[in-house]
């Protein structure tokens, strides 16, 4: 991206509401789904998507690297004003994620195998949920590449063009679930092809934007392509490298929730019930806390790129009172008045009760989080990533350390307090690996 010579809290302020709420447009996809099925759909059709959505879920986040990666690489190039290797990065990122998504369609039948053995469902949700898999497997190349385009339109800090590609996605993709599932009464099937069908179609809306942005900006000498950056082995295996540690960083993260609901289905279903629930409270801040991060990620990989310390330190220091104010207001929000939310989420007396009385937590959970969400976006804009990957795992040490040490005394409350040490220790960890990061903007 283009650096600014100086950074106000308006610039990044118009910089992240667009990202803001293109992060918010995506539960309302899952929430329209659910509506759908709900309504003309059966019981079975309704378990099966929730099995199916879990699924690509976990598989879809195990490959966010080629977001992160393509960000913080594209920012560096950028601003170091290098365009032909803009290009190159987006190059590299694009037959990774097309290669690795036509894999997963090659091994689809152990992909499924492995994630239906997990789940414990009835045989006729299974049996649905399996023909879910089978259509929208089919859109694992389109969706991955999207992932390096959405990354290279970060970097270059596009954020209200990422905003249409997200809400283009989303709004389609709903248009097709209600026409194919609502009307035509194709169940959980019609889900699938509806979300398949808007996948690829973003994705061809995607590399149109992108292309067209990417074509202003070359020189009319050059060829769109450099294929001899694009394919060089050196770029290549360090583009690999950075994105085995973020795809290990993020696998590490996926695992400290997922322990975090195991041990909260130990406690029983009405537990299990409200931690849910106040999770979802906490996803919903995290669209908040994500615009920043976003944003300080080009900018720092901008900054570094430029060598330009002096928009490093103001993109990070303002960007960081930013996200700590929202952090503020969002925690207060929850403990104030969480148990409106709360309320909305369900009806069931006993899991609203035992949701309320936990609702100080998830705003402490909150409000500690704003650290970790900054750093990582400093991090990945700086390309970072073996420390980032070190970083997770010194700070799952710490979470189930802190596990053992407070679940015998306190229990539930003990569940919670090692989950808030836990996010802590994640900004704890990546503070220790800070230092050299700063001292790299300025070389």
């Amino acid at each position: 991206m283009q650096i600014p010579d100086f950074i106000s809290y308006r610039y990044l302020l118009q910089k992240a509401w667009p990202i803001i709420l293109a992060n918010a447009s995506v539960p309302l996809l899952g929430f329209v789904d659910t509506a759908v099925i709900g309504n003309v759909g059966s019981i079975t059709d309704l378990g099966a998507i929730a099995f199916g959505a879990l699924i690509f879920s976990f598989v879809y986040w195990s490959f966010g690297f080629l977001r992160m990666g393509t960000t913080g690489f594209a920012a560096q190039a950028s601003g170091a004003g290098d365009e032909q290797e803009v290009r190159a990065v987006l190059g590299r990122a694009l037959l990774i994620a097309l290669c690795l998504g036509v894999v997963l369609i090659l091994i689809q039948w152990p992909i499924g195998l492995a994630a239906f053995s997990l789940l414990d469902g009835s045989a006729p949700v299974e049996a649905v949920a399996q023909h879910y898999f089978d259509i929208r497997i089919w859109g694992a190349p389109a969706t991955l590449a999207t992932f390096a385009l959405m990354g290279l339109l970060i970097g270059l800090g596009k954020s209200r063009t990422l905003l249409i590609v997200q809400l283009f996605l989303n709004g389609l993709n709903i248009l097709l679930d209600v026409w194919f599932a609502g009307i035509l009464g194709w169940g959980a099937s019609g889900i699938a092809l509806g979300t398949v069908i808007a996948e690829w179609t973003t994705v061809l809306l995607a590399g149109w934007l992108v292309y067209r942005t990417l074509n202003e900006r070359k020189l009319l000498t050059e060829v769109f392509w450099p294929k001899a950056k694009i394919m060089d082995l050196s770029a290549l295996l360090k583009t690999a490298s950075a994105n085995l540690d973020i795809m290990l960083r993020t696998l590490i993260l996926v695992f400290s929730f997922a322990f975090f609901i195991n041990q909260s289905a130990k406690f029983g279903d009405t537990v299990l019930a409200s931690n849910h629930i106040l999770l979802q409270l906490i996803a919903f801040s995290a669209f908040f806390l994500d615009g920043y991060a976003f944003v300080v990620e080009a900018l720092v990989g901008g900054a570094i790129g430029a060598k330009r310390n002096d928009v490093f330190d103001l993109a990070v220091r303002r960007s960081t009172v930013l996200a700590l104010t929202t952090a503020i207001l969002l925690a207060l929000v929850i403990a104030l008045v969480g148990d409106i939310a709360v309320m909305l989420m369900t009806d069931i007396s006993s899991v609203r009760l035992a949701a309320n009385q936990l609702l100080p937590f998830a705003a402490l959970y909150v409000l500690f989080s704003f650290a970790a969400f900054q750093l990582d976006g400093i991090f990945i804009g700086a390309s970072f990533t073996r420390q980032m990957r070190d970083a997770a795992a010194l700070s799952i040490v710490v979470y189930l350390v802190a596990w053992w040490a407070l679940s015998d005394p306190f229990g539930l409350q003990g569940l919670w307090g090692a989950m808030i040490i836990y996010v802590v220790a994640r900004a704890v960890a990546l503070l220790l690996f800070y230092p050299p990061l700063r001292r790299s903007a300025g070389r």
